[in-house]
């Protein structure tokens, strides 16, 4: 058991975590009850879902529920962000709109959401003074630069709207701590996946789409020719970095870490180990992908270097993508065949 889990177990506090209901959010909500800490859960539904609190609520069950406190309500209120953090020790904002393709449909939307709720959050937290305020940032960040491992000191222009909104989070986490002297630690996250990503709508991941497309058997497109590659990221890993930069976060020397795997997959290899994963399930899917035009604003090859988070953090991903599907595949399973 490492230090970071010792402390969670035997001291407990106030967590605040912003979009509690949707992935990511959810998924630390659940991890923060079972080791009995305290939640002040934070949502406005726009993306997230109740069935996701329900299912947290489930695994839980009701004496560890009995520690989460919902409230529904916009990061973009500012009044809300400032009531919400009252007695808080420990933040973890994962409030945004989430997507590339999203923040190209709707650019204002997204940064409304990710620029001025991220502002919010992070201004009541310094007001309140927190112990820690952890934020999602995103591999979008590194946009066009071509270097293969991504490192955080290296970034190059922004391919999207979204990207965009998560480098305004970054520049606006540096002049905190510059002139407030408030430390913001930004997880760059890289393709994470994991239970409770939703796979329905026109901008669901990769790996939550193709599953449900897989299960009910319909056609399953790949933008480009299947070689772009991604460092997927299975959700525990993520859960793991936010805890140990909440807790060893105030003692570190940068501001932002690369929290993926450091592996990468192709489109094509991931096509065929989600077909694989399947077969196990009495799943067969013998149909060929669709390949598509290549998607405007995505990044064709991404690979995180997690050496400074390992060495600042003590980061150690548990789970690789193969022992991540193994494990999230039955959730899907058991959700989606009918």
């Amino acid at each position: 058991m490492s230090k970071v889990e010792i402390e969670l177990l035997n001291d407990q506090k106030l967590w605040l975590v912003t979009g509690a209901a949707g992935f990511i959010g959810s998924n630390l909500l659940e991890a923060l009850l079972l080791r009995g800490q305290k939640v002040r859960a934070f949502d406005n539904l726009a993306t997230g879902l109740m069935a996701n609190l329900e299912d947290v609520k489930k695994v839980v069950g009701p004496k560890l529920w009995a520690n989460c406190e919902f409230v529904q309500a916009d990061i973009c209120n500012s009044d809300a962000c400032i009531s919400a953090m009252r007695g808080v020790d420990h933040v973890l904002h994962q409030a945004a709109l989430g997507s590339v393709p999203r923040s190209l449909d709707n650019p204002i939307a997204s940064a409304k959401s990710n620029v001025i709720g991220f502002i919010n959050m992070l201004d009541a937290a310094r007001r309140e003074g927190v112990d820690s305020f952890v934020y999602a940032s995103s591999s979008s960040v590194y946009g066009d630069d071509p270097d293969l491992p991504r490192r955080e000191e290296k970034l190059g222009k922004p391919l999207s709207p979204y990207a965009l909104t998560k480098v305004n989070n970054e520049d606006w986490a540096e002049i905190y701590a510059k002139c407030y002297d408030f430390r913001a630690i930004g997880l760059r996250y890289f393709n994470v996946f994991g239970r409770r990503q939703d796979p329905n709508g026109a901008y669901a991941a990769v790996i939550p789409r193709w599953i449900h497309g897989m299960i009910e058997g319909r056609d399953i497109s790949i933008f480009g020719d299947g070689s772009t590659t991604r460092d997927f990221c299975f959700i525990d890993n993520v859960v793991q970095a936010n805890f140990k930069a909440s807790i060893i976060g105030s003692s570190t020397k940068d501001l932002v870490f690369n929290i993926g795997l450091g592996q990468t997959n192709s489109l094509a290899e991931l096509f065929e180990m989600l077909r694989i994963e399947l077969g196990k399930h009495g799943i067969v899917y013998d149909r060929k992908p669709l390949y598509a035009e290549f998607r405007h604003g995505d990044v064709k090859q991404s690979l995180a270097d997690t050496s400074r988070a390992q060495l600042q953090l003590n980061y150690r991903p548990e789970k690789s993508l193969q022992e991540g599907l193994t494990e999230v595949t039955p959730w899907y399973v058991e959700k989606f065949k009918s």
